[in-house]
């Protein structure tokens, strides 16, 4: 049974609820999301975008990935705080920030992608699947394919 997850922005006027829980969560060291997140990674997590109810005016601001693929990110107007994210590859989901959950104990990284562009101070955790790259087949079938011997 889903329970779901909620959180919002540093001035709360964005808050957002996810009626399921993750379908993945990770880290990203891409240059995008290092540079979106001031820190040597994102942390997102995915669920369905027919779960999500989100309250309150985003802004946002597109840009084409490595991939090509188109990646929107979502954040307050007001505030800044970065919110949520599509990418046009995977319509119908939405990968939400780890930073902005009521409850961060709610994500529970289970991979970490373009390991190779990580800051040599943000070492890699040795209990999730580490990537240098983007997975071929994405996050979902390299999970489903990870080993933690």
């Amino acid at each position: 049974m889903s329970t779901g997850f909620k959180g919002g922005c540093l001035c709360g006027q964005v808050q957002f609820t996810s009626s399921a829980d993750p379908l993945v969560a990770g880290h990203c060291h891409c240059t995008d999301c290092r540079k979106t997140s001031g820190t040597g990674h994102a942390s997102n997590l995915c669920v369905p975008s027919a779960a999500v109810t989100i309250e309150g005016d985003l802004s946002s601001y597109a840009r084409p990935a490595d991939s090509g693929n188109i990646v929107t990110r979502m954040f307050c107007p007001k505030c800044g705080s970065p919110i949520c994210s599509h990418n046009n590859a995977m319509e119908g989901m939405t990968f939400f920030r780890a930073s902005v959950l009521d409850d961060p104990e709610v994500y529970q990284p289970q991979m970490a992608v373009y390991r190779s562009r990580a800051p040599s101070w943000d070492h890699a955790d040795p209990n999730i699947a580490n990537f240098d790259v983007m997975p071929e087949g994405g996050p979902e079938q390299a999970i489903a394919e990870a080993s933690f011997e």
